[in-house]
């Protein structure tokens, strides 16, 4: 196998919380690139242009071979946000997880709080749930995409903002995981913050890669 996949942690978090789910990948015969990107520091349009010329050396390494993007949390949103402008031509499968694409509540309640806006910075305000602004930032899904859910929470008070009847990983409500165009979704029993380390996960996303669905 020639094929590629392309990492992308999620905000506030580092490279570093996406090597288990590489070594799992590169297992499997996948050449990996692990993306690190400043994700407290800029918008996510800002992050596409400071992340595209390692994605374009991976296209470029790849050959004839397809790269894949997996973006675990704010990651998915950066790879919605890169293919809507760069999607390379040899684009293989996309796995989204735990990624609040319609916004998270948690986001909405927190996004006037002094201190989140100065831990989560300019990418923390665009994870609310009134996507409006968004809508030309991240177009329409037009590949192939897979999309993976938890619904185990750890955090009643996360809940109780969600909602206590609402499934949710304590970050993101299942719902919101949800994008029009996507080829598959799924929901595993995991929280959010342990969603990248998820042997689940790993393997649903394997699945996706390979043959374009998941294992029921």
């Amino acid at each position: 196998m020639n094929d590629t996949v392309l990492l992308f942690h999620g905000i506030a978090r580092t490279k570093k919380s996406m090597e288990k789910l590489a070594s799992f990948l590169s297992g499997h015969g996948y050449r990996v690139v692990n993306v690190g990107y400043p994700s407290t520091r800029f918008s996510l349009s800002d992050l596409v242009d400071i992340i595209r010329p390692e994605i374009d050396d991976a296209v470029k390494k790849a050959g004839d071979g397809r790269v894949h993007f997996v973006g675990y949390s704010m990651g998915g949103l950066v790879i919605r946000a890169f293919l809507r402008s760069y999607r390379p031509a040899n684009l293989g499968r996309v796995v989204m997880v735990g990624t609040p694409n319609n916004g998270s509540q948690i986001a909405d309640f927190l996004k006037s709080w002094p201190l989140y806006r100065k831990v989560y910075g300019p990418a923390g305000q665009q994870l609310i749930t009134d996507q409006t602004a968004m809508t030309e930032l991240f177009g329409t899904v037009d590949y192939e995409l897979g999309i993976i859910a938890g619904n185990r929470t750890i955090d009643p008070v996360s809940s109780l903002i969600i909602g206590l009847r609402v499934p949710n990983d304590g970050k993101v409500s299942v719902e919101s995981t949800r994008l029009d165009g996507a080829a598959a979704h799924i929901v595993i029993p995991a929280n959010h913050t342990f969603l990248p380390v998820s042997k689940t996960m790993w393997s649903q996303a394997l699945s996706f890669l390979k043959d374009g669905r998941f294992t029921s």
